[in-house]
């Protein structure tokens, strides 16, 4: 009995363990090799990966050179911030909009959400850049910029939505008897706290923005995928070039999942 409570209490620990996660990404990684290689010997591909890295970087007489891949993935992060600031805006923005007293508010948010959610984002993006961008002056990056927050921040509006809504109607009540107006209760009571709550799903919103920011190469932006498409028809490196991109918008969005998954557990230690 003991032995066996013991044998137990040592698997538990184990499986616990930092290194029972490691074996498995390490076993996981080699039926990944695995695959590709049996893959590869039915395809007779003659994989080239030894061309990849100057795509990425090189070095010379003048130091480091980012290769169009790296200059892509910063354009792709230049977009996507300022698009993510831009949604977030747009966002509570909106959702202030829907839970205020004011009914043309609340029909100008409905008809903008309902707009940007039931209609694809692509569709967005060619009407915003060939329909309006010419009438009001808008170039491609701009109008690449303005599709991804308007879309992501229809997203993001119901997340700042649900945080304000989850604050108890008594608090905003004893702002009230305080003597605060509803800006200073939405200020000091309400939005502190519920920006709390809605800071994990708003980083995965960040995520989604980052992969979705992949369809402005339709409209000639040279951000990750756009670069990836040109070297290709340059190299004919189709697999090498689009497993590397796929790559790195994995390790970025990687990158942001722990993010999301700290402050998951930040924030439940305080709550």
């Amino acid at each position: 009995m003991h032995t066996s409570a013991g044998r137990s209490a040592v698997l538990k620990r184990l499986y616990r363990s930092p290194l029972a996660d490691i074996f498995q990404f390490v076993i996981l990684v080699l039926l990944v090799i695995w695959f590709f290689a049996r893959s590869t010997e039915n395809l007779g591909y003659d994989w080239q990966w030894g061309r990849i890295p100057p795509f990425l970087f090189s070095f010379d007489e003048n130091g480091l050179t980012w290769g169009p891949l790296m200059q892509g993935l910063m354009v792709t992060f230049k977009i996507s911030g300022i698009s993510l600031v831009l949604a977030f805006t747009i966002g509570l923005t909106t959702a202030l909009f829907r839970v205020s007293g004011s009914f043309v508010a609340r029909a100008i948010a409905h008809v903008y959400l309902e707009t940007s959610r039931n209609t694809p984002l692509l569709i967005q993006l060619f009407f915003i850049y060939f329909v309006v961008g010419p009438v009001i002056g808008l170039d491609r990056f701009t109008s690449a910029v303005l599709a991804l927050s308007l879309f992501e921040g229809a997203y993001a509006s119901e997340i700042f939505r649900a945080g304000i809504v989850s604050i108890s109607r008594g608090q905003r009540e004893a702002g009230y008897s305080l003597g605060l107006s509803t800006l200073d209760a939405y200020r000091f009571i309400i939005m502190p706290q519920a920006i709390r709550r809605v800071v994990p799903p708003l980083t995965s919103q960040a995520i989604s923005l980052i992969k979705d920011s992949a369809l402005v190469s339709t409209i000639a932006i040279y951000d990750l995928t756009m670069q990836a498409q040109t070297l290709i028809a340059e190299t004919f490196l189709t697999f090498e070039l689009w497993f590397t991109v796929g790559a790195m918008y994995l390790f970025v969005t990687t990158i942001l999942s722990l993010l999301v998954n700290h402050l998951e557990k930040r924030f439940k230690v305080s709550a």
